[in-house]
C-alpha cells in the first residue's frame, strides 16, 4: 500500500520562546528528525511550514503553508496525497519517535483499521476537578483501567481521513476527527521516550534521549 506523511511543523511555539520545532538538536534540526524518521515508511513527505519559513526543507520532498489551527495545517497537508492509500500524520515536536513505531501504525491500518494512534497506559492518579473562584476542588477519582495518552505519529485510510477532515472542524489530534465519524481506531504501543518538545527543557531531555539510544 502506498504511504504519505504529513509533518506538521507550522506552530509558532510561545511557551518554548520560538519555533521549537527548528531548534537544533544533534546537528540537525528536531523537525529533520522526524521528517526522516517518517520517510522510513513513506513514499512521500509532506512538510507543514509557517508562512515565514526560510529553511532548507528539513529533508522533506514538498512544503506547504499551514492554516491557523492545528487541522487547518493537516488539511494543507493532505491536498498533497492524492494518490496514495495510507496517511501517516506527525508533529515535528516529536523527533524521537523510532521508525519501528511509524511502522506500527501502518501496519494496523494495513491490517484493516481505519486508524491506527500510539497509546501509553496512565500510570498516575488521575482526578476530575472543578475550580471554584480561586479554589480548586476534587470532584472525583477517574479508574485508569480504560485510559491512554496517545502520541503521533497516527495513521489513516486516506478516504476516511478526507472525510473526517471535511465534516469535521478542529481537535487536538486527527484521530478525534475520524471517532467522531465512527471510523475504528486501534491502539499500538506508544513508546515512552517519544517525548513531544513544548518547554526549553524538553529539548535537554531529547538531547540526552538520542544519546542513549543505540
Amino acid at each position: 500500500m502506498s504511504v504519505a506523511a504529513v509533518v506538521v511543523a507550522a506552530g509558532r511555539g510561545l511557551r518554548f520562546g520560538g519555533a521549537k520545532q527548528f531548534a537544533t538538536l544533534d546537528d540537525l534540526t528536531v523537525t529533520a528528525h522526524s521528517v526522516r524518521a517518517a520517510r522510513s515508511v513513506a513514499q512521500r513527505v509532506i512538510l507543514v511550514v509557517p508562512d515565514d519559513y526560510r529553511g532548507d526543507g528539513e529533508g522533506a520532498d514538498v512544503l506547504v503553508v499551514g492554516g491557523a489551527s492545528r487541522a487547518a495545517s493537516v488539511r494543507s497537508g493532505l491536498r498533497e496525497c492524492a494518490d496514495v492509500d495510507i496517511i501517516v500524520v506527525h508533529d515535528a515536536a516529536r523527533p524521537l519517535a523510532t521508525p519501528a513505531l511509524f511502522s506500527a501504525v501502518v501496519q494496523a491500518v494495513s491490517d484493516g483499521a481505519d486508524a491506527a494512534v500510539p497509546g501509553l497506559a496512565i500510570t498516575d492518579t488521575v482526578k476530575r476537578i472543578e475550580r471554584l473562584g480561586e479554589v480548586t476542588v476534587v470532584r472525583e477519582t477517574i479508574s485508569r483501567d480504560e485510559l491512554v495518552t496517545v502520541q503521533t505519529p497516527q495513521a489513516f485510510r486516506r478516504d476516511t481521513l478526507l472525510r473526517a477532515h471535511q465534516l469535521g472542524d478542529d481537535a487536538t489530534d486527527d484521530a478525534a476527527l475520524v471517532e467522531a465519524i465512527g471510523g475504528r481506531v486501534v491502539i499500538v504501543p506508544g513508546e515512552i521516550h517519544n517525548l513531544k518538545i513544548t518547554e526549553p527543557e524538553d529539548l535537554v531531555r531529547a538531547s540526552r534521549q538520542a544519546g542513549d539510544r543505540p
